[in-house]
């Protein structure tokens, strides 16, 4: 049986006292709202069954639209401790007939004329009738801390059937928080679909929009409007959208329901405008264009995203030229995007935006090898190079997504660096495209012959098998080093980029060995060898230590014993063998393969 909860007199009065201020600044309410509505508020102690309220919202246009609503009860506890849900139905010919709409969280909810709180979640699916659970007002105004935030009962925003089983819940019966839209413009929905799991994990909902023209009045805010985060800008743009609950002078209290429970953040937020509502029996959705941006998303907490009008923060400009040849005439194009920078969010920015400007432009076609290369510019370091090259595959997956796999991988390793913040300034990203699938395997090798003298140079031929058409052998030198001590064995390794960076780093790619800092991550993202080489290297029978970024090869055992005392486990690492000496040849194609020699040394 669901009852409202009995709060003491002490608890009323403190609340009142907290809000009396809030009451008083409050800005206008909804543009369709009485004249004569009351800007009191309505504490949780004083809702109870039955009661008759209103909320608003807007399902067209900028026209903010009342339907009404009966308490139905109140969950106690239901988000955690201490964190009640207001339970009720909505009423009225356009919600009966929609549900609960995708972007309508954050709808303000008035019961007898008083702010009690914002529409933050939906029961079920298929549903014959709309119940929604409401967020009280004073766990809007007063955001509990992020601990709070992050517990997984408020992070789920999708329940899988496999995982519904398990839990006991009925198929569609349990309450979740209402879809925040992902509004992605100038995407198509081939290249969503590519990063479909990865949204879905961040318990997004992808929807398809537009932008409009800045205007003057875009952040005169009040409740019932729309607004949300800008996640990307420019030639293509990602935005959340969901509905204003207050405006407190420049502050703003919004969704009803955390985003991502990203706790504090530095985000743009943007006035959104609803082209119409599209009614469905599975998730109804608002379906908007993108306005201007009007301030900073400062908070997303458990029970709100909390932002203040004003200045937007800065974001990171990510450039992103094409080139082609056709005819034998070079053709060029460039696209201009900015990104959030945030650890959570910027790898997967980077990778749908990369993969979607690459794809979908009239440069991009199927069946070339493309060659990216470019740099990651950052605050107070040397700038990350970026080079690789990539070949089409045989699979059904666009020759593209390596490329947003590969940026996405960098920014990882950037972002979960455990020395500081890393602090973008620029993304310069140049993708060249030749037509036809230039890769090559390593088939075979030989030494001109089976032993050297120290100090001699001796030529290594490799038999090269390319993607379609006839072998090929090409040839490199290595040169023996002169203390190399006679009757011992040294091993030549013929190899693509990644086995050679294994093997002269040991597992240092899989984190042992790690760098101290970020200027160290910098110098080994900088030091990897690239893919379109073909790299022969000499290894002598010495133990290398690997300490941070440096590698110290030939290191005497007396020091290895000394530093390899360290109290800082997984800082150092001992490899059995030093890299004399390396040669690579450039073949303009991925290389894939191993081939290991051994040379006696007479």
């Amino acid at each position: 049986m669901l009852t409202a909860r009995p709060h003491s007199f002490t608890a009323r009065a403190v609340f009142a006292l907290a809000f009396c201020a809030f009451v008083a600044l409050l800005g206008p309410g909804p543009r369709m709202a009485n004249a004569q509505e009351s800007r009191e508020i309505l504490p949780l102690n004083q809702v109870r069954p039955g009661m008759q309220g209103y909320a608003y919202t807007i399902f067209a246009g900028d026209r903010v639209e009342k339907f009404d609503l009966e308490v139905l009860g109140v969950l106690d506890n239901f988000l955690g401790p201490k964190q009640s849900i207001i339970l009720v139905q909505l009423k009225g010919p356009k919600v009966e007939h929609t549900g609960v709409v995708a972007g309508m969280s954050g709808s303000p909810v008035y019961l007898e004329g008083k702010l009690a709180g914002a529409l933050s979640l939906k029961l079920g699916i298929f549903t014959k009738e709309p119940i929604a659970g409401v967020t009280p007002i004073e766990d809007i105004l007063s955001p509990p801390s992020q601990n709070a935030a992050a517990q997984p009962s408020t992070q789920q925003f999708a329940l899988p059937s496999e995982s519904a089983a398990r839990t006991g819940f009925p198929s569609g019966s349990a309450l979740e928080p209402i879809e925040t839209p992902l509004v992605f413009s100038g995407f198509q929905p081939a290249a969503i679909q590519q990063f479909a799991n990865q949204l879905q994990g961040y318990g997004l909902v992808a929807a398809q929009g537009g932008t409009a023209q800045p205007r003057p009045e875009d952040a005169h805010l009040a409740a019932g409007d729309m607004a949300g985060m800008v996640l990307v800008q420019g030639d293509a743009s990602i935005n959340s959208a969901c509905t204003v609950t207050a405006v407190q002078a420049d502050r703003v209290y919004l969704c009803g329901h955390p985003f991502l429970s990203l706790g504090n953040v530095q985000l743009p937020m943007a006035r959104s405008r609803v082209v119409t509502t599209l009614s469905s029996d599975l998730a109804s959705t608002k379906i908007v264009n993108v306005g201007g941006s009007i301030g900073t998303i400062t908070g997303d907490h458990l029970t709100a995203v909390t932002g203040k009008l004003g200045a937007p923060p800065a974001m990171v400009p990510l450039d992103l030229t094409l080139v082609t040849t056709e005819a034998g005439s070079p053709k060029q194009k460039t696209l201009h995007f900015e990104i959030v920078n945030h650890p959570k969010l910027t790898p997967l920015l980077v990778a749908i935006t990369t993969f979607s400007g690459l794809t979908q432009n009239s440069l991009y076609g199927e069946g070339t090898t493309l060659h990216l290369s470019g740099e990651i510019r950052l605050q107070g370091h040397n700038p990350v190079q970026i080079e690789n090259t990539f070949a089409p595959g045989d699979s059904l997956s666009p020759d593209g997504l390596p490329i947003a796999l590969t940026m996405q991988s960098v920014f990882t390793r950037l972002f979960t660096n455990s020395f500081e913040p890393a602090r973008v300034d620029r993304i310069s990203l140049r993708v060249e495209s030749v037509p036809g699938r230039k890769s090559f395997t390593i088939e075979s090798a030989w030494l001109e012959k089976g032993e050297a003298a120290p100090g001699e140079t001796l030529r290594v031929r490799v038999l090269l098998r390319p993607y379609r058409g006839a072998a090929r052998v090409e040839q490199t030198t290595v040169r023996v080093p002169d203390q190399a001590a006679r009757g011992t064995t040294l091993r030549v390794l013929v190899s693509d980029a990644d086995l050679l960076n294994r093997a002269s780093r040991g597992f240092a790619f899989a984190g042992a060995g790690s760098p101290d800092g970020l200027d160290q991550l910098i110098a080994l993202l900088n030091r990897e060898r690239r893919n379109d080489r073909l790299y022969v290297g000499l290894f002598v029978p010495s133990p290398t230590l690997l300490w941070g970024d440096k590698e110290l090869p030939n290191i005497p055992l007396s020091q290895i014993n000394v530093v390899d005392g360290r109290p800082i486990p997984g800082s150092v690492q001992i490899l059995r063998e030093s890299l004399s000496s390396e040669s690579s040849i450039l073949l303009g194609g991925p290389v894939s393969g191993v081939i290991s020699l051994n040379l006696q040394i007479r």
